[in-house]
């Protein structure tokens, strides 16, 4: 809720959420989970780092948005990624899930990135990568985190909005900003 509400803070409530969920996910043998989780931590230190140094001239880092070109080369190699992650782990691990928990956690790292940039489309990647996350803890027990799960499908519907609404506020007060 914090990243939505476009508070600095959500980086260092990552950093202690994802310490949990680090030994969560590998205690339970959802291996890529636990990789990810231990990603969002270096990730928790670099968005709080981007977040505070946006620039000369910026309170923060403005808002901004990706081109259609962007967004198919996100997709396309992320589904790139998730397919020859998913076949090695289907080859060489115990995952009863590997593609869906490999395209969860490609498509986690690469919207991170996103969010941490200030990418406004990065809440409706993560709307997606949510729903199928649903799904995947479903499969494997994780059924606590599925609440946790549908909570985050309500901060990124908020998210979406909130900063829609910074963005086009951003667009107004400074020319130059595509809109």
């Amino acid at each position: 809720m914090l990243a939505a509400r476009n508070s600095i803070w959500c980086w260092p409530a990552a950093f202690i959420s994802t310490a949990i969920y680090s030994v969560l996910f590998w205690e339970g043998k959802l291996s890529m989970q636990a990789v990810l989780n231990l990603y969002y931590l270096a990730m928790a230190v670099y968005g709080y780092y981007a977040w505070s140094k946006a620039g000369p001239k910026e309170e923060t880092l403005p808002i901004s948005r990706l081109s259609k070109q962007q967004h198919l080369f996100f997709i396309l190699g992320g589904a790139l990624f998730t397919l020859v992650i998913g076949i090695w782990m289907d080859n060489r691990t115990e995952n009863p899930f590997p593609y869906l928990d490999a395209g969860v956690t490609v498509f986690s790292i690469m919207t991170t990135v996103l969010t941490a940039r200030r990418v406004l489309e990065s809440w409706a990647y993560w709307l997606v990568i949510d729903s199928v996350a649903i799904i995947l803890y479903g499969l494997s027990g994780f059924y606590v985190t599925i609440l946790m799960f549908i909570v985050y499908l309500v901060v990124a519907t908020y998210g979406q909005i909130h900063w829609l609404k910074l963005y086009q506020e951003q667009g107004k007060s400074e020319p130059g900003l595509n809109v």
